[in-house]
């Protein structure tokens, strides 16, 4: 369901979109599109922070994890 919302942007701004809205079927459309992806990014920004600070919290084990399992290499 849409929903009918107002907004505030500069002058510059809604000529740009004006510009590139030729490609889609209306100013809204262009707008929600480009809503859609940066809200995205801003999900995956955030998913990637925890996974870090995850990997950041666990690195000391994971290191000497992975320095043991090479002691078990055979030498080429």
């Amino acid at each position: 369901m849409k929903v009918k919302t107002s907004i505030t942007i500069s002058e510059d701004l809604l000529k740009v979109i004006d510009e590139q809205a030729a490609g889609f079927r209306s100013r809204s459309d262009l707008i929600e599109t480009a809503l859609a992806i940066f809200i995205a990014q801003l999900i995956r920004d955030e998913q990637n922070a925890k996974d870090l600070e995850i990997i950041n919290r666990c690195a000391d084990r994971l290191n000497q994890e992975a320095e043991d399992v090479l002691t078990y290499q055979a030498p080429l």
